[in-house]
């Protein structure tokens, strides 16, 4: 049976990007024509994946005209895609880069309240369209209206549809969603520090936690991006520390989204957890060095990725 990959987007955006010679308060600024690009967590996933060749089917919430033009986005991409239809204006937000400064600005919107029957919906269609091997990514924050113990709900469904739950989120869903089964977690340093009951976590300290964290839950593994530094592979059976190559950072936008894209396909193909890390490092690496919401280049990544590899890994 072909494995496939679903990405799940609760609060998608539209992503609009403009740059600018110079920003200073009080004046008209002449910006570039903008650049549209489709946004949110499971949907930069499914992007991602495209430009890694690999396929994915786009689930999300979407409504009003902005959501129309998300829709179109996506289709043009040429990712398949399910939109559950929501009340609520799907949300736009802006990034303006200053090209003197090469410092980027990002100014981001909540998104539209979505109703109950709305995310009922949503998992009742996420069930129909999921099937035995799949790998489920959900990644990105939930919107207002919907509960905290959202993912616990989709984590459920991927438990009896014998899926591969992959999660990518923050704050209380985060914390909740750590009840659940979970294949493979990706917090950062402070998400961490947040599941563990910390304050901080230092170099010395994230291996024993990160090997706590695994034996107190149900996760199988456990990814800690750790930003300019790499990130943390932690199983019950292996800890790794993947750094992470020097380049010149043109936007961080999507940099997480892209790194979860490249260890998805890396499983696809049946590498090795410590071959799956190295290469979302270099996907998400990879990402930053493009402006906008560009997400990793292929062959950036692959090249990234050979560099990795020659490394020794230490924190």
């Amino acid at each position: 049976m072909q494995k496939r990959v679903v990405t799940l987007t609760l609060n998608p955006v539209i992503d609009k990007s403009v740059s600018v010679p110079g920003i200073s308060p009080n004046t008209k600024l002449r910006c570039t024509s903008p650049t549209y690009d489709a946004g949110g967590g499971g949907i930069n996933v499914s992007r991602a994946l495209k430009k890694l060749g690999e396929e994915s089917l786009c689930m999300y919430l979407a409504g009003g005209p902005t959501g129309e033009h998300l829709r179109q986005i996506l289709d043009k991409a040429g990712i398949d895609q399910i939109a559950v239809p929501i009340k609520g204006w799907t949300r736009d937000n802006l990034a303006v880069t200053d090209t003197i400064t090469n410092l980027q600005y990002r100014f981001g919107v909540p998104g539209p309240l979505v109703e109950k029957e709305e995310w009922e919906t949503l998992l009742k269609k996420l069930e129909e369209n999921l099937q035995e091997g799949d790998y489920l990514v959900a990644s990105g924050k939930l919107p207002p209206g919907m509960p905290d113990d959202f993912y616990v709900l989709v984590a459920e469904i991927a438990k009896r549809k014998k899926t591969r739950f992959v999660l990518d989120t923050s704050g209380e869903a985060l914390v909740k969603a750590t009840k659940s089964s979970i294949f493979m977690l990706k917090p950062n340093l402070g998400e961490l520090s947040t599941l563990c009951g910390v304050t901080s976590i230092s170099a010395m300290e994230l291996e024993p936690l990160a090997k706590k964290f695994l034996e107190e839950h149900d996760c199988g593994i456990l990814v800690v991006s750790l930003g300019a530094k790499g990130a943390l592979l932690a199983t019950k059976d292996l800890i790794e520390h993947i750094p992470a190559p020097t380049v010149l950072q043109k936007s961080t936008i999507g940099a997480g989204d892209s790194m979860v894209a490249g260890m998805v396909v890396s499983l696809l193909k049946g590498k090795t957890y410590s071959e799956m890390v190295k290469y979302g490092v270099a996907c998400g690496t990879a990402a930053t060095m493009h402006e906008g919401t560009q997400l990793c280049n292929k062959e950036d990544a692959d090249n990234l990725y050979k560099w990795i590899l020659g490394q020794k890994t230490k924190l």
